[in-house]
């Protein structure tokens, strides 16, 4: 919006563009030919100033060649009919060279006038035919934004109203599918994809559902492969996450690795795959297969569109390294006395440290027990003989006391024993 004051009431009223526009082109178109008008008096007058200075000076100058002719007539009189004729026709020409003079002058004048007319003229006509092509690309370009601008609101009518009924289809299928079932069909999915698979890439694999739950908790499906001397090639646990999108409090990727990691561990399994529909929105989750590994070893998340190609990937590693497995293996067995004995001669050692360190720990505890009796027997020794003391002082003391000493100080004491005295005599 733009604010306009009235230059008469002095009020101030806004009005849009497209008025402010108009307005300013009129303003323009009417200032264009008021100064077009105002140069073409001025050039006009300038023009009727110069055609009268011109015929001034003309006039001024026959006035002057009149008079000097006059005065030279004046002075021929006298001279000879010949010379005058002579002269009077030198005055014609003369006469006749200024007239020429006064008729180029004039025409140049003119000539001057018309160039100059033509030349804002024409500087008229290119500013009005730039103007007119200036408006009409306007026009073109704003239709051009509005029929885009409509195709654009169009399409994006179109594609929300798609979206809304696939989001709303969804949502309707997943308002009917308890937590439980929508679990249950991401493994169901997950199974029917590998089943697909099973009799011509993994064959000789193993892909079931891990039922043991003895140590408190367990995986969804563990995944095994051997080859023919029973030497493992790879070893996943699988866990499957999925959730309705009305769960009030939505559960991340990150919340499950830890259990997933102990459920690997427990069941020996080398790697750990966390397949998730958990966090759609996540880019990173949604980008492709996730390496976690510097959190939890050897464990990845991945979207059930990378279920079977992330048991690709980690067979193809792991077939890759099969040779220095079976190697391994070898070693192992030739070993394996060698660590027995090993083995036992430990347990041996052990077994003698922990009688060693009981008999120690018994005998110290012997010893501990006669030090803390003779230090009890002590104390005793001591609290007796601090007994004795004190029973001798009060002996001493108890001999020492007198009925004198008792009534000392104390008349009511002192007359009961006196009287007590007398009646004994």
């Amino acid at each position: 919006m733009n604010e306009i004051i009235c230059p008469h009431c002095k009020k101030a009223f806004k009005i849009d563009e497209a008025g402010y526009a108009d307005i300013l082109k009129q303003v323009r178109d009417h200032q264009f030919e008021k100064e077009l008008k105002k140069e073409l008096d001025h050039a006009a007058k300038e023009k009727a100033g110069a055609v009268e200075l011109a015929k001034a000076n003309h006039k001024n100058v026959l006035q002057a060649k009149l008079a000097e002719k006059d005065q030279e007539l004046a002075e021929l009189r006298a001279e000879s009919e010949l010379e005058l004729a002579n002269k009077l026709a030198a005055k014609d020409k003369t006469i006749s060279e200024l007239k020429a003079k006064n008729d180029k002058a004039d025409t140049e004048k003119k000539l001057s006038v018309t160039e100059a007319v033509k030349k804002i003229e024409k500087e008229r006509d290119d500013l009005a035919s730039e103007l007119k092509l200036k408006e009409t690309e306007k026009k073109l370009l704003e239709k051009s934004i509005k029929e885009k601008h409509t195709t654009e609101l169009q399409n994006k009518d179109a594609i929300i109203k798609y979206k809304d009924d696939e989001i709303a289809r969804v949502k309707d299928m997943k308002q009917k599918l308890s937590t439980k079932m929508l679990g249950e069909t991401l493994e169901q999915h997950c199974e029917i994809e590998f089943n697909k698979l099973r009799a011509t890439a993994f064959q000789q694999s193993y892909f079931e559902k891990d039922n043991d739950s003895s140590s408190g908790s367990k995986g969804d499906y563990i995944y095994k492969e051997t080859d023919e001397a029973d030497n493992e090639i790879i070893s996943i646990m699988f866990e499957m996450k999925n959730e309705s999108d009305g769960t009030a409090t939505k559960k991340r990727n990150e919340d499950f690795l830890k259990e997933l990691d102990k459920d690997r561990t427990e069941k020996k399994c080398e790697y750990a795959v966390l397949v998730s529909l958990l966090e759609a929105d996540n880019e990173l989750y949604n980008s492709g297969i996730v390496d976690v590994s510097h959190k939890y070893p050897k464990m990845y998340v991945v979207r059930p569109q990378f279920f079977i190609p992330i048991i690709t990937i980690l067979r193809n590693a792991a077939m890759n390294s099969l040779k220095y497995k079976a190697e391994l293996a070898m070693v192992r067995n030739q070993n394996i006395d060698i660590t027995n004995f090993e083995e036992k001669m430990n347990r041996f050692k052990e077994g003698f440290t922990r009688n060693y360190d009981l008999a120690s720990r018994k005998f110290k505890d012997a010893i501990d027990g006669i030090d803390k009796t003779i230090k009890e027997l002590e104390k005793t020794k001591a609290a007796l003989l601090s007994s004795e003391n004190n029973l001798r002082l009060a002996n001493e003391k108890t001999e020492d006391l007198t009925i004198k000493k008792l009534t000392h100080g104390n008349p009511t004491m002192k007359a009961k024993f006196d009287a007590l005295s007398d009646g004994h005599e």
